[in-house]
């Protein structure tokens, strides 16, 4: 619909200057009428075939997809990695919480700190509450 919109618009707008040009002809030194009514026909096609394709364009990003979710929440207790293992190290520098699978991928001596991590699983934290209820 893009393109037949595109070709819409600019078929209009020359149909537009045709018809502005047919209206000095019919002023001239031998007015005519028939020719005036050519020129205000043609110029009035012309800008209702522009409007039609700016019509279809606008439908056509109207419907397009909408605005992007915002994603989830991400779900704390595993690693940041993988999501999978209890983390055992944090890397303050990433602010990444970091299992011992994933630690050899992350380790840089040079720039990473590293201090053992606090966060728990989610399901220690469930097991933590169900004992409590």
């Amino acid at each position: 619909m893009g393109k037949a919109s595109g070709w819409a618009i600019v078929g209009g707008c020359f149909l537009m200057v045709i018809g502005l040009a047919l209206v000095p002809a019919a002023l001239g030194p031998h007015p005519d009428d028939s020719i005036l009514g050519l020129g205000i026909c043609t110029f009035s096609f012309g800008s209702l075939a522009g409007a039609a394709g700016l019509y279809m364009k606008a439908r056509a990003v109207q419907a397009g997809p909408a605005a992007p979710k915002p994603q989830p929440k991400r779900i704390r207790g595993g690693c940041d990695l993988c999501g999978s293992e209890t983390p055992v190290i944090h890397c303050r520098v990433h602010d990444v919480h970091v299992c011992g699978n994933c630690l050899a991928d992350h380790y840089d001596f040079r720039s990473c700190a590293y201090v053992p991590s606090t966060r728990r699983t989610a399901s220690s934290k469930a097991a933590r509450f169900a004992a409590k209820a």
